[in-house]
């Protein structure tokens, strides 16, 4: 008559010790799920992860889902250590990039060279960019001053004759760079230029009216 009361309280104290799921071990799984899946490794540093680090904390040891809490916690602790080293060697190899490179001089360095002046030689200037001056040869005004310059018609200079005169071309290149002598006449005498004349001041004539 003993056994069955006896038995009874085993079966009652075996239902009672069975393991159960922990509620808060499906809600910190889960929304680590979430979290990794979003920021994959780096979410190991999101302050999210503090929260579901104390929740898995939480399951009793008796639970059903405490060695997966156990595992989880392990996983969390050494993916936030890896992640942390990760970031701590970026910002070493950051700063490395930013500091500026200190270097030495050779020791088995020879004399140093002086420095050789780069810029090459110009030539002979040209037949002056200023234009054409009294006395300059009138072989210059052939080839020189750009070819800006073609021989004009001849005219009557007081007191010595007929001269040839020279004029400014007019394209814009010529009439830019040798602007003061638009309107002018370049007259040349024995091989050289003997005045620059506004044009409204000479007229040309006949050489026989040459000496009046």
């Amino acid at each position: 008559m003993l056994l069955a009361p006896a038995c009874a309280l085993l079966l009652l104290s075996a239902c009672r010790s069975k393991p159960e799921p922990s509620p808060d071990f499906v809600a910190a799984s889960q929304r680590f799920n979430r979290l990794y899946a979003q920021r994959l490794d780096e979410a190991y540093l999101d302050p999210q992860m503090d929260e579901i680090e104390a929740q898995l904390q939480r399951v009793p040891d008796k639970s059903l889902d405490a060695p997966s809490a156990a595992a989880l916690l392990a996983r969390i602790r050494e993916g936030r250590t890896q992640a942390q080293k990760r970031a701590q060697d970026t910002r070493s190899a950051l700063a490395e990039l930013k500091t500026p490179l200190a270097m030495a001089p050779s020791s088995s360095a020879g004399p140093s060279e002086p420095p050789v002046d780069a810029t090459p030689d110009a030539g002979p200037p040209d037949a002056g960019t200023d234009g054409p001056q009294v006395g300059t040869p009138e072989s210059e005004l052939v080839g020189g001053f750009r070819g800006c310059f073609f021989r004009g018609q001849s005219v009557n200079v007081i007191g010595r004759g007929p001269r040839q005169t020279w004029e400014l071309q007019s394209s814009s290149r010529c009439r830019l760079e040798y602007a003061a002598l638009v309107d002018s006449l370049v007259v040349t005498e024995d091989g050289k230029v003997l005045m620059i004349s506004p044009k409204s001041a000479v007229k040309p004539g006949p050489a026989a009216d040459a000496g009046r």
